[in-house]
């Protein structure tokens, strides 16, 4: 059984997709076994203590570096025998100590169709107002693994929507958020914790085998 730690920053919807898909057994040979928080006073938190998952804090006001916060959640993960890490709204660049600590074993889920609006400084709603400035037809998400790039890890899972001419990037976030984000994340989790996925340089390969839909 892998033990999955899920870090957040603010209201943990992705978390609560999660949750949500664990009670229905949809995370296969996987369990989430810890919530980390950049944040006290998060929500995220809220909804791991409803659902009985150990909440902890790592707070970056109270390390001098990225690289120190990076190093001190390290521990903290080692310490609770995480298998997989998985960024939910998780605000804070992380340093290489974390993916050498966890290679191939992050999972990021971000609001847009990589390689499209992505990397630094597109995070929140501000990928989505760039993709309707930009005013492209489809928009979506993608669950990727992380490397040292931000957004530039292997592709597992993408899923698209179409947008609307009255879009706002309020109604386009939450469609891509319910559409998108909630459904393809849990998959990823639970492809990775039955062993199924496999990374060969830029390409991620599914191995067959019966899967939740």
């Amino acid at each position: 059984m892998t033990r999955i730690a899920v870090l957040v920053s603010g209201g943990g919807t992705n978390l609560q997709a999660l949750i949500d898909a664990q009670g229905r057994g949809e995370l296969k040979n996987g369990v989430i076994a810890a919530v980390i928080s950049s944040r006290a006073d998060a929500f995220a938190l809220e909804r791991a203590a409803r659902a009985g998952i150990p909440g902890y804090v790592v707070s970056r006001k109270d390390y001098g570096s990225n690289r120190e916060m990076t190093a001190a959640l390290v521990e903290q993960l080692r310490g609770l025998e995480i298998g997989l890490v998985v960024l939910a709204g998780f605000l804070h660049i992380l340093t290489e100590e974390m993916v050498q600590a966890y290679p191939n074993a992050i999972l990021n889920v971000h609001p847009a169709l990589i390689p499209s609006f992505c990397g630094a400084g597109y995070y929140g709603l501000h990928v989505h107002e760039k993709a309707l400035d930009y005013g492209v037809k489809v928009t979506g998400a993608t669950v990727h693994f992380v490397n040292e790039e931000p957004d530039g890890g292997p592709i597992v899972l993408q899923k698209a929507v179409d947008i609307r001419e009255d879009d706002t990037p309020e109604t386009l976030q939450r469609r891509v958020m319910e559409q998108c984000e909630w459904s393809i994340l849990p998959r990823a989790v639970s492809l990775f914790c039955e062993g199924r996925l496999h990374v060969e340089g830029r390409h991620v390969k599914i191995t067959e085998g019966a899967v939740w839909q």
